[in-house]
Order: C-alpha cells, then structure tokens, then sequence
C-alpha cells in the first residue's frame, strides 16, 4: 500500500513562497520537518540547506554529484545576486564557459534535471520559487 507523505492545508497560501499551493507536503531533512508546496518548493526559502537539496533530490530519485552542486550553487548565486531566477540560456552560457561546450548545453543540464530541467528541478533543489508563470 502506498504511503502519502502528511500534508497540511494552508488557509493562507499568498504568504508563502508559493501562492497557487493549498496543501504543504512535509519533507524530512537531517530529523527536522520542512514544508514544501506538492511539487517540492519551499515554502520558507529561508528554510534551505545542502541537506534540503539532498532529501528533495532523493526524494526525486536523483543522486547528487559534483556537477549538480555546481549548478544548484549557480541558480543559488544568481538568484542572490540578481533577486531573479537565471534564465536557462544564462545558465547555458555560464557552464559553457566552465565545462566546454560537450557539457556547457541545454541537453546536458535537462538530462543532470530530469524532472523538469534546471530552472525547475534546479530550482527546487536550490530552494529557489518557480518559475514565473509556472502553476
């Protein structure tokens, strides 16, 4: 039998990092529960850690490697530093010029992101919001 993970309904949803979720989803991370929206972003960014992105990813069935942390620390950088999520060609270009072109490109980084490519997956796992227009 298939076990949900507890959920919790959240009568005020506009004060969350995600206005569109009406339920949270608790995630485990290092014996401590953090709340996330159903698709796993978090809904305090404050919230965040490396062991967040580890438990989310697991969750997700994807095992981090060096090349992920590059490009979750990228969308966590550029997110700071521009108060906006890198665009995918931003991202493109900067691992380009760090990796080379063979791993610098749009397929490589959606095959590293499975589930929705590095501005979604890469997002969530970075603890950053969706996307705009993404609900």
């Amino acid at each position: 039998m298939l076990k949900l993970p507890p959920q919790h309904f959240i009568p005020e949803a506009h004060d969350t990092a995600n206005p569109y979720a009406i339920y949270t989803v608790t995630l485990m991370v290092n014996g401590q529960e953090v709340l996330t929206d159903p698709e796993g972003y978090l809904l305090n960014l404050d919230e965040w850690s490396e062991g967040f992105a580890e438990a989310q990813a697991s969750k997700e069935g994807l095992t981090l490697t060096p090349e992920h942390w590059e490009v979750i620390r990228f969308i966590r950088e550029y997110y700071e530093q521009h108060g906006v999520q890198a665009q995918v060609r931003d991202m493109i270009q900067h691992f380009r010029d760090a990796w080379g072109p063979e791993r610098g490109n749009n397929r490589y980084l959606h095959d590293m992101f499975p589930m929705g490519g590095p501005q979604k997956q890469g997002n969530r796992l970075a603890g950053i919001r969706k996307t705009k227009g993404e609900h």
